[in-house]
């Protein structure tokens, strides 16, 4: 009952948000509300929903400064010269765009935080798609596709956790699996080579310059009597909505501290090998950098509560989806759905399959990481995948490595907190970006799946 109830329960909000028939807070909230009454276990929705909130609170905590201090260092100009950089190899051609997003976000997520990588893809990107008027989900899902296969970084968390589950070494676990992570990454550029052309075709290809320079265009204003007589109008890069994401690129903003770059550049460095090295928790890393950055850049008192304000859009919307999916996810687990679903899942695998079970546990990776935690997957779920893989002579390292190729796919998942500062920065609405990543974002993994059968390695 419970594993029916499960599965009903995140289909019913996967339908409601990809229909736009509620938004994400609110399907996040009332929906696991309702199911957990009609398990019978509606007198333990508040023990559930606290247990939530207090499992996700610091990952609400670590987004909230995250989100002011890169946006502190985007308005000081931190990031100028890679958006420039950007610009110049895209030359407006969509085609260049798209798979310009792709390497972006590839190169960002070297740091192993996706909300990072999202934060500076998007603030890089964001003008450039809206000035020529191309798809934001496909900026949306290429740089969630090229995030999730570098999420199995073993500084990234997943690779980390099938290691302590498995009492493995990250190292035996990931080394072995570059080069099949190698040939999902090439088919992430790929696919935004294609998706590019397809933009290209839509939109047409323009300079750089064509895209920027001031625009002349004649229209008809009332003259006396009745007539209409002609009028040129000279717009430029500045003019218009569809060129207010270029304002970020304003050599002339005043928010802009060049006298400080280099300081901004070793405080982000050192940040970031902080938090690499794990010398202090992630969120107590973050608001220490947003309160220097900002005590820094900005000394006097109401500068520093102009940059707050001018970020608190986009910091109350992913804290309150965060905190929002500390209902779905506290139901989820407190009700027991989560582990009756992998039990019946597991259950479900033919003896046959057994000496199978790393390909079993690699296409077991998709459904099960995003439609449950990492922790819940691989702290839950893998150690008996693991178990009945070596009952029949399958060595825990195979079941490991196959576990991460689910990743790419997970990156988009309604349970993953960095997914929301993505869509919420791009301006896309939640069930767009995954209606239009899911399919992409699985084909990627199979490809990581593949491949990895394919060099032996899984």
């Amino acid at each position: 009952m419970l594993t029916v109830l499960g599965f009903a329960m995140i289909a019913t909000f996967l339908v409601l948000i990809m229909m736009k028939k509620m938004s994400p807070i609110a399907a996040l909230v009332l929906i696991p509300a309702l199911f957990c009454v009609l398990v019978g276990q509606g007198a333990q929705l508040g023990d559930y929903v606290i247990e939530g909130v207090g499992n996700l609170a610091p990952t609400a905590a670590m987004l909230m400064f995250a989100i002011v201090y890169f946006g502190v260092m985007i308005d000081v100009g931190l990031f100028d010269p890679i958006v420039r950089g950007i610009l110049r190899f895209c030359k407006a051609d969509p085609m260049r765009v798209v798979v310009g997003t792709a390497v972006l976000a590839a190169i960002v997520s070297l740091d192993g935080d996706g909300s990072t990588t999202f934060m500076i893809t998007v603030s890089a990107m964001y003008p450039l798609y809206k000035r020529l008027k191309m798809s934001l989900v496909v900026m949306t899902g290429v740089a969630a596709t090229a995030n999730g296969v570098m999420n199995t970084l073993p500084w990234g968390g997943p690779t980390a956790r099938a290691a302590t589950a498995l009492k493995l070494d990250a190292g035996d676990i990931f080394v072995p699996m570059i080069p099949a992570l190698g040939v999902g990454l090439l088919f992430v550029f790929a696919l935004a080579y294609v998706l590019g052309r397809r933009e290209r075709r839509r939109l047409g290809h323009l300079t750089l310059d064509e895209a920027l320079e001031p625009r002349t265009e004649t229209v008809l204003v009332a003259a006396g009597g009745g007539e209409e007589r002609p009028r040129t109008t000279t717009g430029g890069a500045a003019d218009g909505p569809e060129a207010e994401g270029f304002q970020g690129l304003d050599p002339h903003r005043p928010t802009l501290r060049p006298r400080l770059y280099w300081f901004n550049a070793a405080l982000t460095v050192a940040l970031l090998t902080a938090m690499i090295m794990e010398l202090l928790p992630i969120p107590v890393l973050f608001l220490l950098g947003a309160a220097l950055a900002l005590t820094v850049n900005f000394p006097h008192m109401p500068d520093q509560k102009a940059r707050i304000a001018a970020h608190a859009d986009n910091v109350l919307n992913v804290a309150g989806m965060v905190f929002a999916a500390a209902v779905f996810t506290g139901v989820l687990t407190g009700t027991g759905m989560v582990k009756h679903m992998a039990d019946w899942l597991v259950g479900a695998i033919p003896d046959a399959m057994g000496p199978h079970m790393a390909l079993v546990t690699g296409l077991l990776s998709l459904p099960l990481t995003y439609f449950m935690s990492n922790d819940g997957f691989y702290f839950g779920v893998l150690p008996v995948l693991a178990e009945a893989g070596a009952a029949h002579g399958v060595a825990p390292l195979e079941i490991a490595r196959a576990s991460l190729v689910g990743q790419a796919l997970h990156m988009s998942s309604p349970l993953v907190p960095a997914v929301y500062v993505l869509v919420g920065m791009a301006k896309v609405e939640f069930g767009d970006h995954t209606r239009f990543t899911v399919k992409w974002a699985a084909l990627t993994s199979l490809v990581v799946l593949g491949a990895g059968i394919l060099f032996g390695i899984v």
